[in-house]
């Protein structure tokens, strides 16, 4: 792997994360922090009646990495259900510390392919999927009461 670790394409998500504010008074809301850099992912959202997600709210502190793994988990995670969020979340960590081959089958993670040596980078990259699967997991108990 002679990729370098901060590409063209990363930094032109890091630069794009969509839904960047923050929901009012939202179903669920989950921060999650990298002890190792500080980076910083708060995720809040609403899930629809058929318990997808349905709004997205972002607050993003987090290095390049962090950034661009937000902007492509938030470009896709609309109409995801709970169970949909954790098993890409779990596939990401699963990848990262090379138990898979391959990585989870969501738009643009194999962008993150030069950070698997990087062992240091993998908690910020997989901030925004951990927090949006919590998230989810929150909103659907809230809404099963």
């Amino acid at each position: 792997m002679n990729a370098p670790l901060y590409n063209a394409e990363i930094l032109r998500l890091a630069a794009s994360i969509p839904y960047q504010s923050r929901i009012e008074a939202p179903m669920a809301s989950v921060e999650k922090r990298s002890p190792v850099c500080g980076s910083r992912v708060t995720v809040d959202l609403d899930l629809d009646e058929a318990g997808r997600v349905a709004a997205i709210g972002l607050l993003v502190r987090a290095c390049a990495l962090g950034q661009a793994s937000a902007a492509l988990m938030s470009a896709e995670a609309a109409g995801k259900s709970p169970a949909e969020l954790a098993a890409v979340r779990d596939e990401l960590t699963e990848w990262l510390a090379g138990e898979r081959d391959t990585p989870p089958d969501w738009p643009g993670l194999h962008l993150f392919e030069p950070a698997l040596p990087h062992r240091a980078r993998h908690p910020s990259i997989r901030l925004a999927f951990e927090a949006i699967a919590e998230a989810a997991d929150q909103a659907a108990r809230e809404r099963a009461g």
